[in-house]
């Protein structure tokens, strides 16, 4: 399948990454089940100029693992999308294919993990093999200054990329954390169907994570 091209080239895995042998092998049976899909690691996506990085967990089934777009085609985009919209941090309409001429303004997307893992569960070696896929974009990014991390697990790796400590980084809808080398970590509670369906993320609590980066942006 056709999908968006990675802003950053030289940072993203190979399309057949061997590193995490239960991801390859659940990549290669999906692969057999479902040939028109993305099915394999999803690039990073965004402005190569972004000063804000989005950090999602991983790619989901029907959604950038289909489409290899992140969170494209899947519950969680269309919060994600709308609100970088009402931001002005995209430009175009999102209509949740990958060709679908969306592009994103001062924004980059990224997942923690970039292969889907099954029940959505990655491992924490999983998490920790993938880490350098989340290192080599933020390091690539010279004018990111403020970074979201959906979830705790998104949390944590974005604290290790970028050489925080985690025992004085606690997870926390809207907490800010600063990294050693100055720039900010805000997180919200990821934007999956099973946090908007039950109340615990609601779109004024989303909305608010962005409100207070680009206040961080421009303060």
């Amino acid at each position: 399948m056709d999908h968006a091209p990675s802003a950053l080239p030289a940072t993203e895995p190979p399309h057949d990454c061997p590193l995490c042998p239960r991801l390859a092998a659940f990549r290669h049976a999906l692969r057999s089940e479902y040939p028109g899909w993305w099915n394999a690691p999803v690039p990073a996506f965004g402005d190569p100029n972004a000063w804000l990085v989005i950090v999602g967990l991983a790619p989901g089934k029907h959604g950038a693992n289909r489409t290899g777009r992140p969170f494209t085609g899947d519950y969680a985009g269309e919060l994600l999308y709308a609100t970088l919209a009402k931001y002005g941090l995209s430009e175009g309409t999102f209509e949740a294919r990958p060709d679908d001429g969306l592009q994103l303004r001062g924004a980059m997307l990224v997942n923690a993990v970039r292969c889907l893992p099954p029940e959505n569960k990655p491992t924490p070696e999983e998490i920790r093999t993938c880490r350098p896929f989340l290192e080599a974009p933020i390091a690539a990014l010279a004018k990111a200054k403020v970074f979201v991390a959906l979830g705790q697990i998104a949390h944590q790796s974005t604290v290790k990329a970028l050489g925080g400590r985690l025992p004085k980084a606690k997870f926390g809808h809207l907490a800010e954390h600063r990294m050693p080398d100055g720039r900010l970590l805000i997180d919200s509670y990821h934007c999956s169907r099973y946090n908007q369906n039950t109340g615990r993320l609601t779109a004024p609590m989303f909305e608010a994570v962005f409100e207070r980066a680009l206040a961080c942006r421009d303060g």
